[in-house]
């Protein structure tokens, strides 16, 4: 067992390297850097493109999607015509911040104001690993139940905001959305929340005020 501790700290401790690297590259270029967090089908990809029905011409959005196998995802983003890069892990549950690095020779940086990195589809290990981003935001949904952020609280305690996806289906699912938030609140109590449904596009519109903001806000180096 701590052969398997000193290797797994080994990992992130290279991880974290990059992803520094990765963060100064981002603060050279201007860029903010989201990267979003949730189970498979909490409705990632359905949320982006809601988004960018919104904020698109207001900002410069690249993408990167990540996935286990295909590139659905990036093919439906690509649809609006903006900047995507499809990362396939052959079966690791997460993005790294060496495939970040390799991402971003495809992307052109100096017209890039927001990237949005969706990762593969996991509340586990996405919390450990840093990719450079500024902030993760958890994509949660209301087919999953109240109780998330008390079985995953890691990933909770790290985002800055909270997506509530699927707010359309609360009539026909267990789930109180009240006690959703109280749970996520108990874990983070600065957490941001915003209950959306990527379909109809209730919510949608506070969900990209905040993120126009991070876009335009400074960072904490003051650029």
């Amino acid at each position: 067992m701590p052969e398997l501790i000193t290797l797994e700290h080994k990992v992130l401790k290279r991880n974290d390297e990059i992803g520094a690297n990765n963060r100064r590259l981002f603060q050279e270029q201007g860029i903010r850097v989201v990267n979003l967090i949730s189970s498979p089908g909490a409705g990632k990809t359905s949320l982006l493109e809601a988004t960018l029905r919104q904020i698109k011409g207001l900002i410069r959005v690249a993408v990167i999607e990540g996935d286990v196998q295909t590139d659905n995802d990036a093919r439906r983003i690509a649809a609006f015509d903006i900047p995507v890069v499809q990362m396939v892990t052959n079966g690791v549950c997460h993005l790294d911040a060496q495939m970040i690095a390799e991402s971003l020779h495809q992307l052109p940086l100096d017209e890039i104001d927001l990237l949005c990195i969706e990762n593969v589809g996991n509340l586990v290990c996405p919390a450990s690993y840093d990719l450079g981003e500024e902030a993760k935001v958890v994509v949660a949904s209301t087919t999953e139940g109240d109780d998330k952020p008390e079985k995953y609280p890691a990933i909770f305690h790290r985002a800055k905001a909270m997506v509530i996806n699927k707010i359309d289906l609360l009539p026909y699912v267990s789930c109180n959305l009240d006690l959703l938030s109280a749970n996520a609140l108990k874990v983070n109590p600065g957490l941001s929340i915003f209950p959306v449904s990527a379909t109809t596009g209730e919510g949608i519109g506070s969900w990209c005020d905040w993120i126009l903001q991070f876009s335009h806000s400074k960072r904490k180096d003051g650029s």
